[in-house]
């Protein structure tokens, strides 16, 4: 039970900041930060990615399509179809990569609109349909590969044998499965050095950090939050963003710092973009939306 004082805090802080707030979030929002509603003519939002300039480039899966949110405010069609694309990430190259599970596969995507597809299959079988991926700064891939049935795939039942997260090697040749022990992994991110990986087990309601090894392995599995996510990103100072039931920030230790309450059923992604890399934007069923934050984001 919140006490009389937390309860008048939380009052103030929604009062201030226009939704409501389980935390004090005034070291993360800017003053006076309001949840802004950019767009709301989409079936579901997923898997946001920022490019160099800060343009965000989102998918709408259901309409099979991948669209962008210019630092202009234009919203924008890029790609459709796009392959079922679901997660996305630039590299440092400004290829866009998606986890494309139309057919199961990890594209690479030029800004011209060129696909190559990098992944097909594992041990000579269909992936179970790669979700989300963070990209090391060598250029290395981990993706995770859980398993919802899509309604334009022929087959209904798992192609692999476990929900894993996969490494590909930075000559996007070499596959391996680095975390074969969750029940159904998603969300995905990475910190800056390369040192440090976020999975998060949405299956088990948790999420993990690992170490992260000279070869691309996983080592030092610990316990981050007692929560899962569908998407997640970082700021500089190494917050985690989780999503699900609003966007819930959590910092370096694990420790929950608040939650923005958004006006969706759910919450499926979220990545920093504009030029400054302050504002926050949030794919959540059928809108896209955006606040603004003191601190920079990583990606």
């Amino acid at each position: 039970m919140k006490s009389s004082v937390s309860i008048f805090v939380s009052l103030l802080l929604s009062a201030a900041t226009g939704f409501p707030q389980e935390n004090d979030l005034s070291m993360i929002l800017k003053p006076g930060a309001t949840l802004e509603k950019l767009s709301g003519n989409f079936n579901f939002t997923e898997g946001p990615a920022a490019d160099a300039k800060g343009n965000v480039y989102f998918t709408d899966q259901p309409n099979d399509r991948i669209m962008v949110w210019s630092t202009k405010g234009v919203l924008s069609t890029f790609m459709q179809p796009s392959g079922r694309s679901n997660g996305l990430f630039f590299d440092r190259q400004g290829y866009l990569w998606s986890c494309a599970d139309e057919k199961n596969e990890l594209w690479k995507i030029g800004m011209d609109k060129t696909v190559e597809v990098i992944v097909e299959l594992y041990s000579g079988k269909l992936l179970n349909g790669p979700n989300d991926l963070w990209i090391a700064p060598d250029g290395a891939i981990y993706f995770t590969d859980p398993f919802y049935r899509r309604s334009w795939w022929d087959h209904k039942s798992m192609q692999q044998d476990k929900q894993c997260v996969y490494y590909l090697a930075p000559d996007h040749k070499t596959l391996r499965r680095v975390a074969e022990d969750l029940v159904q992994p998603n969300g995905i991110i990475g910190t800056a050095d390369g040192k440090t990986l976020y999975v998060a087990d949405i299956g088990n309601k948790k999420t993990w950090s690992y170490m992260v090894n000279s070869d691309g392995s996983l080592v030092d599995k610990k316990l981050f939050c007692e929560m899962g996510s569908d998407g997640m990103t970082i700021d500089k100072k190494g917050n985690i963003y989780i999503t699900g039931r609003g966007v819930t920030i959590f910092d370096k230790t694990g420790k929950q710092i608040g939650n923005i309450a958004v006006p969706e059923d759910w919450t499926a992604n979220v990545t920093f973009g504009d030029r400054d890399r302050k504002s926050l934007y949030i794919t959540a069923s059928k809108g896209l939306y955006r606040i603004r934050t003191r601190i920079k984001g990583v990606y």
